[in-house]
């Protein structure tokens, strides 16, 4: 059993900001892949499904982004899963827009989202980051990641949800460099 995590904020205010993409990729993964309705549970909000022969968790943390951990920490104990079947999705100021990259680890470069399950979990888990790129200024990184997708981004964003969805059984398997490989090629075509 794995646990994929999206990271957002709850409410419709923040529905398409960009560093709600998270919850956007686990929302696309679940309807692609055919996964159960939403349960409220761990702070968050649960859908469980399969895609291939994996069993997969998606969770949404209701907390806001500073608290995550709580939720993440909370559904690991219960399905008594370590840090290794945790898979995060997250936006990444660092990836140019759209790009998609996967890595086990690392630092944390100022995600509040991150720095929260690490607090909780350790730094040892894999991450999927999904590229917002960076605004030029650090002055104006918070209102770019709190800013809405415009509207000339969405067809890019819709291309690349759907071919993180389409390659997801990859992650399943922890083929990660498979899965970036292919959802480059999907998004390159």
């Amino acid at each position: 059993m794995q646990l994929w995590v999206g990271l957002g904020n709850p409410g419709p205010q923040y529905a398409m900001h960009r560093h709600n993409v998270g919850f956007m990729a686990l929302d696309t993964i679940a309807e692609v892949h055919g996964f159960g309705p939403e349960q409220k549970k761990f702070q968050g909000w649960l859908r469980e499904g399969r895609i291939g022969g994996h069993k997969v968790l998606l969770l949404k943390p209701a907390t806001f982004m500073n608290e995550s951990g709580r939720s993440v920490g909370e559904a690991l104990r219960f399905y008594k899963l370590g840090p290794d079947a945790l898979t995060v999705f997250h936006d990444e100021l660092d990836l140019a827009p759209f790009k998609v990259k996967v890595r086990t680890g690392g630092g944390l470069a100022g995600h509040n989202g991150l720095r929260s399950i690490d607090q909780h979990l350790g730094p040892d888990f894999r991450r999927v980051r999904l590229g917002i790129g960076h605004p030029g200024h650090k002055d104006r990184v918070t209102g770019h990641v709190l800013g809405n997708y415009a509207k000339a981004e969405m067809d890019d964003l819709a291309e690349m949800l759907g071919a993180v969805a389409a390659e997801a059984e990859w992650l399943a398997k922890g083929d990660d460099a498979r899965f970036m490989s292919d959802v480059a090629l999907r998004i390159r075509d």
